[in-house]
């Protein structure tokens, strides 16, 4: 009688490039369908992202963990859109704001600021609750001598930064707003940097930082980006596309592993 003999795996030619990317590939098959867990995986990533859409940042405790002390009180704004609902059908209303915003902002510009550091909920509530305030702390730990204000923005787009800042009569304004999540990262903050902020900016004329979150920029290295960016902003008194990141080469907070090799 002879031995049964063994039965031999095929290696999986994917499993390199999925060590080197959170991006789903070569997920394989259970008949027509994807194996139980990639399909569970897929809809828990869609769960996600739908929740940081629809969800709502706690600006209480958002606020409560900004350093109030460097900047003075935070100065809350509301958008055009009066509600998440309208606020995703209608992306022109959440770049204006709403009738009671400009006194709050002019009561607080009693002299103009260097920076207006404006916190919006934008497209991921989860992505501001968790990485907005340790931005602002970075930040602020490297713009010594700067004068700085800080607002939150709700059912806000990027460009409501701009009548935030000429409001502020503020030299630049950073807008830190939810990014669209995808079904890899439903938490990822962008930083979008205008100089001269005033409604009517054009996205050419700013610069954009984005992929702030856990496995991207981590909020130590987006401040040092920022605040190379500002600093030369300041002196040849522009942004967007005419200035480029030539910031000298950061050390990156996390090890970037090689690809194993092919077995």
């Amino acid at each position: 009688m002879t031995a049964p003999t063994a039965t031999i795996l095929p290696l999986d030619p994917f499993a390199r490039f999925r060590a080197a990317t959170r991006a789903r590939i070569g997920l394989g098959r259970a008949g027509d369908a994807l194996p139980t867990p990639a399909l569970l995986d897929f809809q828990m990533a869609h769960a996600l992202a739908r929740d940081a859409v629809y969800g709502t940042v706690d600006w209480d405790a958002l606020s409560d963990a900004l350093p109030l002390q460097a900047t003075g009180p935070v100065i809350a704004v509301h958008s055009d859109a009066p509600d998440r609902a309208t606020y995703l059908r209608r992306p022109d209303l959440g770049r204006r704001l709403d009738a009671g915003s400009p006194a709050r902002l002019h009561a607080a510009a009693d002299t103009p600021c260097d920076l207006a550091l404006v916190i919006a909920d934008g497209l991921s509530a989860a992505a501001v609750q968790r990485w907005a305030a340790p931005v602002v702390h970075e930040v602020l730990a490297r713009v010594p001598g700067w004068t700085v204000r800080i607002v939150t923005a709700r059912q806000a787009r990027v460009a409501l930064g701009d009548p935030v800042g000429l409001a502020l009569s503020a030299t630049l304004a950073a807008v830190l707003i939810g990014e669209r999540p995808g079904l890899s990262v439903a938490d990822s903050l962008g930083i979008y940097l205008t100089y001269d902020p005033r409604p009517g900016r054009k996205d050419s004329e700013r610069n954009c930082l984005s992929n702030i979150h856990a496995n991207g920029l981590s909020p130590a290295l987006a401040a040092e980006k920022l605040v190379w960016l500002m600093t030369e902003a300041r002196q040849r008194r522009l942004t967007g596309v005419d200035l480029k990141e030539e910031a000298p080469t950061l050390e990156t907070t996390r090890a970037t592993d090689p690809l194993p090799p092919v077995p």
